[in-house]
């Protein structure tokens, strides 16, 4: 199973992290509460106590997924706007690459509650709003570079970290990640194309 990042953390967090590596390994139906604290290695019903139904599982999987991929993505990192196209295209690909290689159980994990939330409104509402995050700060960094059209931008550059990512993750690429100069040099040009350059 893919390694846990809880040392110090709360047993919630232990929880949670446990639910997103069995999500990984062992997609929806691996994850049950028995599960969890079997893999965990927690007393039985301890995952109960936490979350008592399902919903209250995935749910707190999601929030933790949110607080794992924000380190992941280290949006702190973003470039500021006036470094222009190269900077913002490095800032995107250092994300990118970085939820490619050593984020690749998260953005697994990602992808089932994803797809689990397409079936359940409750957890859809609650997985879109972890993800309005990174969004208002691409569109924030795209509108101060000049976008004339920042939430159609802002679509065109999720969807196509989000495409690479599932094709190099779990699609017909999943044995081999590109480089992050490869991911780079994706990005630039699809910067290029929508700011004309």
């Amino acid at each position: 199973m893919a390694e846990r990042t809880t040392a110090g953390g709360t047993r919630a967090d232990l929880v949670a992290d446990t639910a997103l590596a069995l999500l990984a390994e062992r997609g929806m139906r691996g994850l049950t509460h028995r599960a969890v604290d079997e893999a965990a290695g927690l007393p039985p019903g301890s995952t109960s106590n936490l979350a008592r139904t399902r919903q209250a599982l995935l749910e707190l999987a999601v929030r933790r997924l949110a607080q794992r991929e924000a380190r992941v993505l280290a949006l702190e990192e973003m470039p500021d706007p006036r470094g222009g196209l190269d900077a913002l295209a490095a800032g995107l690909a250092l994300a990118t690459h970085r939820a490619l290689t050593h984020g690749r159980e998260l953005t697994l994990a990602r992808y089932e509650l994803a797809l689990e939330a397409t079936r359940r409104p409750e957890l859809r509402a609650y997985f879109d709003a972890t993800g309005a995050r990174f969004r208002d700060q691409l569109t924030a960094m795209v509108t101060a570079m000049g976008s004339t059209d920042p939430a159609r931008h802002v679509l065109s550059l999720v969807a196509w970290a989000d495409g690479l990512m599932f094709s190099c993750v779990a699609g017909s690429y999943s044995t081999e990640a590109p480089s992050l100069q490869e991911v780079r040099a994706g990005l630039r040009e699809l910067l290029d194309g929508m700011f004309g350059r």
